[in-house]
């Protein structure tokens, strides 16, 4: 498995409601993608214009893979990146377990 944390900040309040559309928009085309396993975005409740993505792939591979599809391609690059600074981890449980 490989698992991928990424922060969002929008600095912008104008564009927090824009920058949620979008992700759930993308949730669905990213689920229906070859290797993801799981993916969500959540939004802070304390901090409106802050977003944790949640992400599981089968491999870093399929992660990859998930650059050149619509989600990314069709949303996230045109209509989220310009709108936010973000962090990405590739992260791993404290657990250890996959």
């Amino acid at each position: 498995m490989f698992d991928l944390i990424v922060i969002v900040r929008v600095p912008e309040p104008d564009h927090i409601a824009t920058v949620a559309d979008a992700l759930a928009r993308m949730r669905p085309l990213c689920l229906a993608e070859d290797g993801c396993v799981n993916w969500e975005a959540y939004q802070s409740q304390d901090d409106a214009g802050r977003f944790v993505l949640v992400e599981r792939w089968a491999s870093r591979d399929h992660w990859e893979a998930h650059d050149s599809g619509d989600a990314i391609q069709k949303i996230y690059v045109p209509e989220i990146m310009p709108r936010i600074e973000r962090e990405v981890h590739p992260s791993s449980p404290v657990s250890g377990a996959q």
